[in-house]
Order: C-alpha cells, then structure tokens, then sequence
C-alpha cells in the first residue's frame, strides 16, 4: 500500500478495495443511533401498526443515507488532522486505501438519494432531515471549533433523529421526547470531549481546537450536572398526565431503575475504565450496558402494550 503522502486524489485505486474503504467509512455500526426514528413509532402505541412501522423503517434508512454522507464529508474535510489522530488515521480516508474522488462521489449520491426520498415520504419530515444536515455541515466546516457549542450540536442531531420518528408518522411530537433525548445526548457528548483529552493529551488541540478550551475538571463538572438531569427528566416524564393517559397506569416508573443504572454505568467507564468515546462501540462492547438497555426496552414494551393487548 502506498504512503499516505504520495497518494493523490485522482490515483486509481483497485475496485474491491476501495468498495472495502467505502463501506468502512460508511460505519455502518454507527447506523444504531438512527435507531431513535423508531422511539415515536414504539412510545405513541402505533407499533401494532404495519404502515407506520414500514414508513418508520423507511425514515431509518433515509437517516442512514444522511448520517454516512456527514461522515464522508466530515473525514474529508478532516483529512490531515485525522491522520494524526492515533485512532482515526487507520479509517480509509485517512490511510489511504480509499480515494478522495470515490468518497466524494459516494456522499454526493447519499446526500440526493436521503433527501429525495425525504421528499416523496413526507414533507415535514424533510424539513427535519434537511436541518439535521444543516446542523451537521456547519459544524464540520467551522463550528465544532466553539467550545460547548460544538457538543449542543453534536446532540442536536440525536435530538433531530428522535423528532423525525413522531414527524413522520403524523403523531406529536412530545416534550418530554426532546428532553429526555437531549440530556442523554448532552452526557454522551461531553463524554466523549473528556475521552478525546484524555487520549490526545498534549496534541488535543492538534486535533480539535475546542479542545484546548476544555479541561477534565469543567467536562466532569458538567456531565455530573447532565447525568443528573437526564435521570430527573426521565423520572418527570414517567409520572406525567400524558404519559400516564397514553399507557393507562404509572406502570412506567418501573423503568426508572434501568436508566439510572445506565446513566451511573456509563459514569462509571467514563472515569473508571477510560472508556466512552465512542457510545456505540461501547453499546456493542460493554455487556451490562446492552444487557441494561435490552431490559429497558423489553420492560417499556410490556408496560405500554400489554394493556391495550389485553384490555
């Protein structure tokens, strides 16, 4: 293989290979995160519904569209920097293995193909597709250099993903969604600034110039106060009249104890095992925490549909 210096961006490079780099640099694991399309399909009973799950399922693949051309477009433009980056410089791009023109190629198709479809499914839901690549261009191209900015709209977009699955099934969009999504988001991205720091150490700032402005103590003083907020939120919306009305009891405070553990889990790699820096990976890796997730969902399931099931 050659050096990452001398490859130039016309060079040819082998078909296999680089369909290989194209699917690595789609991260197709990364896709788990457009998983929250479905969270409007499942908490607005609408999941005995064939249309909305198929419509669903059609959102989700339209946000995997969008999600990998912001990642294509995102390592492009941080080519240099990333093959520094003791982690990043073996994704394709920055190794060499894939072309800039192939990659190019690929995020312009995937930007056309998640916005037409966007187009024809629902307009609405185009709309949020649309800000949600806004959102996520702006910020590779200048303002993930703004400390805490950088990290509202990183969960912006977990946020704009959530929405999307109530917009496009035609239910409301609840505020307790937003909230709920938002502070998990906050947590898990100032999670990973802290995991970033702690990694690059003294070439933190060679690699993103927000973080210099961030130092362990203020990232840790501020995910406690995300943590806590995210527990108390969820805990307000489990005993919310619309909550309550919509499932019929307030069976779901029995789920409490599972984001709490979650929560306090992900604290606890945070600090203790120098992990989170990549909340998928660590979803995939961390067996408690997927195990914990798992119990959540299925506990969250029979308390909203088992009533309406046998009632």
């Amino acid at each position: 293989m050659k050096s990452v210096e001398t490859l130039q961006p016309t060079e040819t490079v082998p078909l296999g290979r680089t369909l290989r780099g194209l699917w690595v640099e789609l991260r197709p694991k990364e896709w788990t995160k457009n998983l929250l399309v479905f969270t409007g399909l499942i908490f607005s009973r609408s999941l005995t519904d064939a249309h909305n799950i198929w419509i669903s399922f059609l959102g989700f693949l339209i946000f995997c569209c969008a999600s990998s051309g912001v990642y294509l477009f995102n390592d492009l433009c941080d080519l240099k920097k990333d093959r520094e980056h003791p982690i990043k410089r073996n994704r394709p791009l920055a190794a060499g293995v894939l072309s800039l023109n192939a990659a190019r190629l690929a995020m312009v198709v995937l930007f056309a193909v998640a916005a037409t479809a966007a187009l024809l499914l629902n307009h609405t839901f185009a709309l949020v597709v649309g800000i949600y690549l806004t959102t996520c261009l702006a910020y590779s191209f200048k303002l993930k250099d703004i400390v805490i900015l950088d990290v509202i709209l990183v969960a912006s977009g977990f946020v704009l993903r959530a929405v999307s699955g109530a917009v496009i099934i035609g239910v409301e969009v609840s505020e307790w969604l937003v909230l709920c999504t938002s502070m998990v988001a906050l947590l898990v991205g100032f999670g990973k600034r802290r995991h970033e720091l702690v990694l690059l150490e003294d070439e933190a700032e060679n690699h993103r110039r927000s973080l210099s402005d961030y130092s362990v103590s203020f990232l840790d003083s501020i995910m406690n106060i995300c943590a806590g907020a995210a527990v108390i939120t969820y805990a307000l919306y489990t005993r919310a009249d619309e909550t309550v009305e919509r499932v019929g009891s307030r069976a779901m405070l029995v789920t409490i104890p599972f984001v709490v553990y979650g929560v306090f889990r992900y604290l606890y790699l945070i600090h203790k095992k120098e992990t989170g820096g990549d909340p998928v990976q660590l979803l995939f890796r961390d067996r408690p925490t997927l195990l914990n997730l798992l119990l959540w969902i299925l506990t969250s399931g029979l308390v909203i549909y088992l009533p309406r099931l046998f009632g």
